[in-house]
């Protein structure tokens, strides 16, 4: 069933919202901010073929939030970086955009309405009300297709916010765990962390790209 947040999270205290997949809705300090905002029905560059989401979106933006509402996508995978759903949100309420850098050129170049910061890793970037984020490196590959894989570099986030710090690993491998390790002694400790968990069989295919449970 829909949830419906409260328009905004002040104080010590950091709301998360399951959106679907890997789009989540986090509240802090007054700010509303969206992981890889994904509102499509299909992740995929047409709308009538690719994979189809099988449950709506866990709820909606609502207008009343327009000044406190930013985003950030984390690749360029059509699961997690959606045109057309950061169209809607550029028209409706300017969301400023964080991306990892490369991913910015696809926004424009698709919507040019569409508010894109391209940062590299350890970039930190101020949001106000005593929030932060960091992009830091993750087992990832970006872009939507193998030849553009090497220009964009997979980056997840660590958020800073009055309430702690949050670890968004929005898509990972395992691999020996050295990336989460670096994250923990550089930004540690942490509030929360979630890793993305799905699309982890075949194990031999997939263990380099995502976790899984175990």
């Amino acid at each position: 069933m829909p949830i419906t947040p409260p328009m905004r999270v002040n104080g010590a205290k950091v709301r998360l919202s399951f959106v679907g997949h890997a789009s989540w809705l986090i509240q802090a300090a007054g700010l509303n901010i969206l992981i890889d905002p994904v509102w499509s029905a299909r992740a995929s560059p047409v709308s009538w073929a690719g994979p189809k989401r099988s449950q709506r979106p866990g709820h909606r933006v609502r207008r009343r939030c327009r000044r406190s509402i930013s985003c950030w996508c984390s690749h360029g995978h059509y699961d997690h970086l959606d045109i057309a759903t950061l169209s809607k949100l550029a028209a409706k309420f300017s969301s400023r955009v964080i991306t990892p850098l490369g991913n910015d050129v696809t926004m424009r170049s698709a919507d040019d309405a569409v508010r894109a910061e391209a940062f590299d890793w350890h970039d930190r970037v101020e949001l106000g009300n005593g929030v932060a984020v960091t992009l830091v490196p993750t087992r990832h590959w970006s872009g939507a297709d193998c030849s553009t894989a090497t220009r964009r570099c997979g980056q997840v986030f660590v958020m800073e916010t009055p309430a702690g710090k949050v670890y968004i690993v929005c898509d990972s491998g395992y691999g020996g765990g050295q990336h989460f390790r670096r994250v923990a002694q550089a930004h540690g400790p942490l509030r929360l962390a979630y890793p993305a968990i799905g699309a982890y069989e075949p194990r031999w295919f997939m263990q380099d790209q995502h976790v899984n449970p175990s």
